[in-house]
């Protein structure tokens, strides 16, 4: 007979809570530290477990956008963004919560890191692709614009047309959310690694924090254009 399906099985507890090794800990190093190096880990694991379902819900959104010419999926397309652009909230919350690590301990472990830095991350880099940037527009918004080609708009009409444009209205203010979700994930990041690390060059050879600034970006930038060209015709009209 199949054991009866737990929580602890469900979620693969054993091999979950299993993953957090602090190098510290085989050493001569502090109970202080090594909880910390802990804490490190798991806010870190943890991210990138979100950002999994970031990528996911914006991969399925894509998928929509590309194979879909109507809006019988467009409710969908709205939850999939404003949960990732959730998520894109919580990992800036998840970056705040690193405030608390003692920088006397983050020195005493960070040379157990060797080369390891979150520069390295796979899926940071493939979310970046995804959403693209101020110069460079990504999957997301390109299949976006070319599903509203497809219905017979365009962006600048619906970006005009403010909540008038219906579920096209509330895809455009979610892909707001997901890109400023985004961006202060990113200036959340700077503003942690200041202030652990100064200017430090990062653990993965990267010039710390001078390398986020300059790749720190508030994307889909024709979007804020015509929306805010939107609300300057409102003005006018009403004024």
């Amino acid at each position: 007979m199949t054991d009866e399906l737990k929580y602890q099985n469900y979620l693969e507890l054993d091999t979950l809570l299993s993953l957090q090794n602090p190098r510290s800990a085989g050493s001569a190093a502090m109970k202080s530290t090594v909880l910390s190096e802990q804490f490190f880990i798991i806010a870190h694991q943890a991210s990138e477990l979100w950002l999994t379902q970031i990528i996911a819900d914006l991969e399925a959104a894509i998928d929509t956008f590309t194979t879909t010419d109507d809006t019988s999926n467009a409710e969908w397309i709205v939850d999939l963004l404003q949960r990732a652009g959730e998520l894109m909230r919580l990992l800036s919350t998840q970056l705040t919560a690193l405030d608390r690590l003692p920088l006397r301990d983050f020195a005493m472990f960070r040379q157990y890191l060797g080369t390891a830095s979150g520069a390295q991350s796979k899926q940071f880099h493939r979310l970046a692709h995804l959403i693209g940037n101020a110069e460079q527009d990504g999957p997301l918004y390109e299949s976006f614009v070319a599903w509203v080609a497809r219905s017979g708009h365009t962006i600048s009409d619906l970006a005009r047309r403010g909540i008038e444009a219906d579920v096209y209205y509330r895809i455009i203010e979610a892909l707001l959310d997901v890109g400023n979700g985004y961006w202060r994930w990113q200036v959340s990041h700077i503003s942690l690694i200041t202030r652990v690390m100064g200017n430090h060059a990062g653990t993965g050879g990267t010039s710390g924090a001078n390398y986020l600034i300059s790749h720190c970006t508030l994307p889909f930038a024709e979007l804020r254009d015509l929306r805010s060209q939107a609300h300057i015709g409102l003005s006018v009209a009403t004024s």
